[in-house]
């Protein structure tokens, strides 16, 4: 299906070649305190000192904004990852790199992201058990949901599918933020050369 208004858009090329970069996006999925937005953040401010236009789409800063008025139902879950795809496919397209961070928690929802987003979709699982993002607790989520406080909890009210097609897989019960945010870097320039 061909543009609605053809004319009004200037080439992914010529942006990219303005910007010196390929548009692209990474997406971070795992438990909630497994380490997605800070490994995104890493990767975020050394992106930024290499000059590279990044934009961060948090599934937190998100669910206060866009997507405020959707719950964690299945439906809405569904939802969100449409909306946030459909937002990181327009700025790849413009040439930028999308670091987006959020639970994705099944197969179904990545396979939603990767549908819509095509070749500019690369999953990066940031792995972590559910004992060690509960020891972690870096939002005070674990406890509130031991406690009956929040509804549909990833991992213990609702699954999280471990990804079978992920580009990267990233244990951050074995590596160390920097390790990860390395991995994600060179994962980056191999995929993506600029």
């Amino acid at each position: 299906m061909s543009d609605i208004y053809p004319h009004a858009t200037l080439p992914r090329h010529d942006k990219e070649t303005l910007l010196g970069q390929q548009g692209v996006v990474l997406w971070f999925c795992g438990l909630s305190g497994s380490g997605k937005s800070t490994i995104a953040s890493g990767v975020e401010k050394v992106l930024h000192q290499q000059g590279r236009f990044t934009i961060r789409l948090d599934g937190d800063n998100l669910r206060t904004g866009l997507n405020a008025n959707l719950s964690f139902s299945d439906e809405d879950r569904l939802e969100n990852i449409r909306r946030t795809s459909e937002v990181a496919g327009i700025l790849a397209k413009n040439g930028v790199i999308v670091l987006c961070s959020l639970i994705t928690p099944r197969g179904i929802h990545r396979d939603l992201a990767r549908g819509i987003l095509g070749d500019d979709f690369a999953e990066i699982y940031v792995k972590a058990s559910f004992e060690a993002c509960m020891r972690r607790d870096v939002k005070g989520l674990y406890a509130k949901a031991s406690k009956g406080e929040v509804a549909n909890f990833t991992g213990k009210d609702s699954s999280f599918e471990e990804p079978i097609q992920a580009e990267l897989v990233l244990d951050t019960e074995a590596i160390s933020v920097e390790d990860a945010v390395s991995q994600v870097l060179e994962f980056l320039r191999q995929r993506r050369p600029a």
